[in-house]
């Protein structure tokens, strides 16, 4: 199992109605695409104050690399990609991507 992890930073001046429709278009894929088997989404909540900035993420879970893979190439996944980064403090350079390989999970 792959784990995608993304951490960002939407600029302050993004509604909170705007965030829940990116986590919705990209929650959307969930049962569409082979192998996405969920997604979760939330601002930070660690106590320890290390997240730099990064004040919100979410987490993907495909089946297996060729999953992950298709999810990079879907035209959906790259529309609500696009309306994510339109959001964020610096564009693409608010956004951490972090891929986990998930042994016996």
């Amino acid at each position: 199992m792959i784990r995608n992890c993304v951490f960002f930073r939407f600029r302050p001046e993004v509604p909170q109605d705007e965030r829940d429709a990116i986590y919705a278009g990209l929650n959307a894929l969930v049962g569409r695409l082979p192998g996405l088997l969920s997604a979760q989404f939330g601002p930070n909540a660690s106590p320890e104050g290390l997240g730099q900035g990064f004040n919100h993420g979410f987490i993907m879970d495909f089946a297996d690399d060729a999953a992950r893979d298709h999810y990079l190439v879907d035209p959906d996944h790259a529309q609500a990609g696009a309306r994510l980064v339109a959001s964020l403090q610096g564009g693409r350079d608010g956004l951490i991507v972090f891929d986990l390989e998930m042994n016996g999970a």
